[in-house]
Order: structure tokens, then C-alpha cells, then sequence
């Protein structure tokens, strides 16, 4: 029974991606007709960034997917590092949008367009919606993943810079402010590349096999020195498996190979409980072991 509501959870999350994926795709097409025809660069800049969000939820879709197969006798782990590798894909691509819209915003202080600003309004306005609609579909599932939450992140910054282009617009029609359109688009490109500045150093440390944030190395030789016939503890490695899953290997001295099972249960335990470390490799030694065989 377990097994069937985590499934149908797993296929309602693929439903709700599927509809974001495709309402983002219709939108993105939608802003750069509308930023061809008004002329304005903010409104094709956030049709590129729409873009990436399509492209970052469907790439989060396949990696779902991938995601969820066993291991096998290629990949031992699994394929759960499917997701943190389309993170990267997905942030990379970010940092190369911001790049350009920092180029083409540059480029179109020299060369000034005449912009309609009724159409900038319009379509920005329909793009609101969608965001927000695009936000309430990804937020639960952003809790729990890290694909999802930057879909989810990238939807509420789309939201924000749809109020932003709306505003560009405004003064636009108000004020013949076509300078604003440039701004504009300097501050989403900016806004982007923040958002990737700071997912980016968490993704390249699962994937560079690195220590967990959230754990000390010398905690977890303490706690697992004060452990019952633990005498000593070396040779420690802690690193993530995925976002969620942390591995260790250690090399553990005790006092008597008879209690090997026994000492062996209790660290393991330890180890899931107090540091969330689901998987093990503990190696045992005696005191008076100093050969090439430790």
C-alpha cells in the first residue's frame, strides 16, 4: 500500500510538471512574439528566461525519471544523481541567459528602439498569471528537490520580473521612459544571475563528492568513539549520494573482534540517527594490528 501512494505520488508530480512545462512553452512563445512586434528587449528577455524554466522543468522531468531506477551493475548507487547533474545543466544555462541579456541591453543603449508599450503591458500581464500559476503547480514538489525548487525559485523571479515589465510598460506610455525598458532588463539579468550564483556552489559540492554542509567530520569520529568497544576511529569519508542521501566509510579500531556485529549495529544506528547517514562502509581493526593488511 506504501508502495502504491508513494507511486501515485511520484505520477501526480510528473502530471503537474507536464502542465508547467507545456504553459511555459506557450508563454515563452507568446512574449517573444509580443517583444518582436512592441519591440521591446525587457519583454524577449523574460521569454528567455520563461524559456529556461520550460527547459529546466522538462530536463527536471526526465531526471525524475531517470531518477527512480534501481541500481544496477553499472551504476551501483543508483541513478539518484540524475537530478543534481540537470541542477548544473539547468543553472549553467541560467548564467549563459543572464550573460546575454547583459550584452543585448548594453547593444541597445547605442542603438534605442521605439517600443509599444500597450503590448508590452498585455502580454507581461498574461505572463503574471502563468507564473504564478506555473509557482503553485511546482510548490509542494520544491520542498523535497532541488530541480524542483530552482524550477519553483525561477518561476517566482519570472512573476516579479512580469511586475517589473509591466512597470516598464506603464512609464513607457505614461512618460515615453523607453530608457526604463533597458533597465529592466539589466535587473532580471542581474536577478538571474544571482539565482544562479547561489544554487551553483551547492550543486558542484554533491557533485565533487563533498561533505554534507550540515555535519562535522570530528563530530562524527566523537560520536562514534563514544561508542561501547570504539577505541579509535580513521581514515573518514563523508559525502552525499544525492541531495537527500549521505554516505561514510571509516576505518574503526575496537577492543574485541568477537563483539564486531554487535559494536557494528550500534555505529550504524548512531550514524542514521543523530547524522541522517543511510549508508555505511566500516572497516575493523584491533590495537595491536599495524600491518599492510589495515
Amino acid at each position: 500500500m506504501g508502495h502504491d501512494h508513494s507511486h501515485d505520488i511520484e505520477a501526480m508530480g510528473d502530471r503537474r510538471l507536464g502542465w508547467a512545462i507545456a504553459i511555459n512553452m506557450l508563454l515563452t512563445v507568446a512574449q517573444i512574439i509580443g517583444g518582436i512586434v512592441s519591440g521591446s528587449l525587457a519583454l524577449i528577455a523574460d521569454a528567455l528566461h520563461n524559456f529556461s524554466d520550460a527547459a529546466s522543468l522538462l530536463i527536471a522531468w526526465v531526471a525524475r525519471r531517470i531518477g527512480r531506477q534501481p541500481p544496477d551493475h553499472f551504476k551501483t548507487f543508483g541513478y539518484k544523481r540524475a537530478e543534481v547533474i540537470a541542477a548544473l545543466i539547468n543553472l549553467v544555462t541560467l548564467v549563459i541567459v543572464g550573460l546575454y541579456l547583459i550584452y543585448e541591453a548594453l547593444w541597445r543603449m547605442f542603438e534605442p528602439q521605439i517600443i509599444e508599450g500597450w503590448t508590452v503591458v498585455i502580454v507581461a500581464g498574461v505572463a503574471l498569471v502563468i507564473d504564478v500559476a506555473t509557482a503553485l503547480l511546482t510548490y509542494s514538489m520544491s520542498k523535497r528537490s532541488m530541480n524542483i525548487r530552482a524550477a519553483f525559485l525561477h518561476n517566482v523571479s519570472d512573476a516579479l520580473a512580469s511586475v517589473g515589465v509591466i512597470i516598464a510598460g506603464s512609464l513607457i506610455l505614461l512618460y515615453d521612459w523607453y530608457w526604463s525598458d533597458t533597465l529592466l532588463t539589466l535587473l532580471i539579468a542581474g536577478y538571474v544571475l544571482y539565482q544562479a550564483a547561489t544554487m551553483l556552489p551547492q550543486t558542484i559540492h554533491i557533485l565533487m563528492q563533498g561533505t554534507p554542509r550540515d555535519i562535522s567530520i570530528d563530530t562524527v569520529i566523537e560520536t562514534m568513539e563514544r561508542v561501547d568497544g570504539v577505541s579509535n576511529v580513521h581514515h573518514v569519508h563523508i559525502w552525499q549520494l544525492d541531495e537527500h542521501e549521505n554516505a561514510l566509510e571509516a576505518h574503526v579500531v575496537i577492543d574485541d573482534f568477537a563483539r564486531t556485529e554487535q559494536i557494528k549495529s550500534a555505529l550504524k544506528a548512531e550514524l542514521e540517527q543523530r547524522f541522517s547517514i543511510t549508508h555505511s562502509t566500516l572497516e575493523f581493526e584491533t590495537e595491536h594490528c599495524n600491518g599492510v593488511c589495515c
